[in-house]
């Protein structure tokens, strides 16, 4: 391995040391350990070493085409350390900055969906649903004012068919009573036939 190379493998490892420091704060403040359970803390953290094993001899395999050297296993440690003392503080305070911009952004994504589909989708409901209310209400007014208007042109008509009903004889009356009755007879059977049909269709 030339100068170059080890020179090269030397910094890329102290930058890969600084990495996994990194990498470690950002695992750790979204992992939460005392919030976890026992189990799923150790599979995360065999997964997250087994990553960043992957990432840096990646790396590695890239500089010097994967040779392994004691110094190399230095570089990482000093790269590591120089995070710890010099760069630890100012990338936890980045990293909560971007944690809480992304919350923020997150909110305000969710309020502009809520203020520009949900609310004026509510609101129109709500106005169908007034619309249709007052449409129902206008149609039983009418209803009510034309029952009244009803009423009130036949009742000259009912009563002239009551005093003609009155001056029937009363074999008559009981023959149309009978000739009624004939009639639900027949009327009954075939409604009850109808409400079947309907329930059943409705099912």
């Amino acid at each position: 391995m030339s100068v170059t190379t080890q020179l090269a493998t030397m910094l890329a490892m102290i930058g890969m040391g600084s990495w996994l420091g990194a990498a470690l704060d950002t695992y750790n403040r979204f992992l939460q350990r005392q919030n976890r359970k026992h189990w799923v803390v150790f599979i995360n953290d065999v997964l997250f070493w087994i990553v960043q094993g992957l990432i840096i001899f990646y790396v590695l395999l890239l500089v010097n085409e994967g040779e392994l050297r004691f110094y190399i296993f230095l570089a990482i440690l000093c790269g590591y350390a120089a995070y710890q003392s010099l760069f630890r503080m100012i990338y936890l305070r980045v990293l909560e900055w971007v944690i809480s911009l992304a919350v923020r952004l997150y909110r305000f994504f969710i309020r502009l969906c809520y203020y520009l589909i949900v609310r004026p989708v509510q609101l129109l409901l709500q106005t169908l649903l007034m619309l249709s209310l007052f449409i129902w209400n206008v149609f039983l007014f009418v209803l009510r004012i034309l029952y009244q208007c009803v009423k009130i042109l036949f009742a000259p008509v009912r009563w002239i068919g009551f005093m003609v009903w009155r001056r029937i004889p009363q074999n008559w009356k009981e023959t149309l009573k009978n000739f009624f009755r004939y009639l639900a007879g027949i009327i009954r059977p075939v409604k009850n036939m109808i409400v079947k049909w309907v329930l059943k269709w409705r099912k």
